[in-house]
């Protein structure tokens, strides 16, 4: 789903950062999905879940066993974000899951908390991805970076 917001200063400070790096660790104790966060400048294409897309991808997000990552797509200057969820987990949840998922990060967003935003949106892909595919001591790993990714 696209949605532009608007912002008149940095959106991640060192803290903001930390934050949503430890929301993603604490998410993913509890599931065998994979939730990644990718902040960029501009978004290239007109559609940022066309950009979102390209991006899960390149970030190889589509080779997790249960096809269960989830990706949190920013791009600051242009005021943009998508949330892109892999098979696995969207078929679970639905389209209805995901759009209760950005109305939730833009209302952070509109009061300027978006290292918040990113984090709740974060806890509630995690929560949806616990009860899908609960976390099993005997096979899980992760499989994916937890930290934030950064573009130009």
């Amino acid at each position: 789903m696209y949605i532009p917001f608007i912002s008149r200063k940095p959106l991640l400070d060192q803290a903001g950062q930390q934050q949503i790096v430890d929301a993603i660790k604490a998410a993913e104790l509890l599931t065998s999905g994979e939730i990644r966060v990718f902040v960029e400048s501009r978004c290239r294409f007109v559609d940022p879940l066309d950009r979102a897309t390209e991006i899960f991808a390149s970030l190889k997000m589509e080779q997790t066993a249960a096809r269960n990552g989830v990706l949190v797509y920013v791009a600051l200057r242009d005021h943009q974000l998508a949330i892109f969820g892999d098979r696995g987990i969207h078929e679970k949840v639905g389209q209805i899951f995901w759009n209760e998922q950005v109305r939730t990060i833009l209302s952070h967003f509109n009061r300027s908390d978006y290292a918040g935003g990113i984090a709740d949106v974060v806890g509630g892909i995690g929560e949806a991805l616990r009860q899908h595919f609960p976390y099993d001591r005997e096979n899980d790993k992760n499989e994916l970076s937890d930290d934030i990714v950064f573009g130009k």
